[in-house]
């Protein structure tokens, strides 16, 4: 199927649009306590200045927290937001700049843009304004630059931090910090979470939570049996649950049913993974 195509089935379905897209869309975020939780977590690291991390499995929802977020910023803060941490500290300094500012620094020396960030820093608090920096996939960043950004967050005045740092990123961060030599940055993190994925109850009502926002008035149903195997087969990621929603939807389409059957989540599987 084409974009098209698919667009006539959701509609056919009684959708608006595709209920069980991947992307992190944050018109999609589902509440759930965990989650919730997660974000708490890191609006308070951002309100009191603490350095602040989460992390989590691939696909449980770390970036869709992350940019609800950024969509609902507490008052008086300007973000920073890391998406590609794969880069040098110099590049990584840049890109913190270019943010705050919306404008590209010239002289691309550490020095450099270590002094004029502290200078945009002070005139934002002179502003009210604070500034918190989100590395997303912040397991991929070398001890050295953990190390850089580190030393950055040191510049604070006689009575507050100028800036503070909140890490994203899969478990491996947490082993990385656990190193001996980066000791001094693992002590300084004050709140920590980590997301699960979901258990049987959350991925149902996960699943309903999709249907009821992209579909308020259809009348295509996952059945309760559907929803057990497809948190079976998924282990309860939000994004494997997803990839087999979806698989599972076009099936019952293409067999002219408002209603999932567990054949059709059996065949999403297959067709996402190859197994038999």
């Amino acid at each position: 199927m084409d974009g098209r195509d698919l667009n006539v089935c959701y509609e056919e379905l009684g959708f608006t649009e595709a209920p069980f897209q991947v992307t992190p869309d944050t018109d999609y975020f589902f509440p759930s306590q965990q989650h919730l939780h997660a974000l708490e977590h890191l609006q308070f690291g951002v309100a009191s200045g603490e350095l602040t991390m989460l992390t989590g499995e691939v696909g449980v929802g770390k970036t869709l927290v992350c940019r609800y977020l950024l969509r609902h910023p507490p008052k008086g803060v300007r973000f920073a937001y890391l998406l590609n941490p794969d880069q040098s500290y110099a590049d990584l300094l840049g890109s913190i700049y270019q943010d705050l500012t919306g404008q590209v620094h010239q002289d691309r020396s550490i020095g450099a843009l270590q002094r004029t960030l502290s200078h945009v820093l002070l005139e934002l608090a002179g502003n009210g304004e604070r500034v918190a920096v989100l590395v997303d996939e912040a397991h991929r960043l070398s001890g050295k630059v953990l190390e850089g950004l580190r030393l950055l967050s040191n510049l604070d005045t006689e009575k507050e931090k100028l800036m503070c740092l909140v890490f994203v990123g899969q478990p491996e961060l947490e082993r990385t910090l656990s190193r001996h030599a980066l000791r001094p940055l693992s002590q300084r993190i004050s709140t920590r979470f980590r997301l699960k994925p979901f258990n049987c109850r959350e991925t149902m009502a996960y699943i309903r939570h999709r249907l009821l926002v992209t579909g308020p008035g259809t009348r295509f149903r996952f059945p309760p049996g559907a929803m057990i195997l497809t948190h079976y087969l998924s282990g309860g990621v939000p994004r494997r649950i997803n990839q087999l929603c979806h698989r599972a939807l076009l099936a019952a389409f293409a067999s002219h049913r408002f209603e999932v059957s567990l054949g059709m989540v059996l065949r999403a599987r297959r067709e996402i993974t190859g197994l038999p």
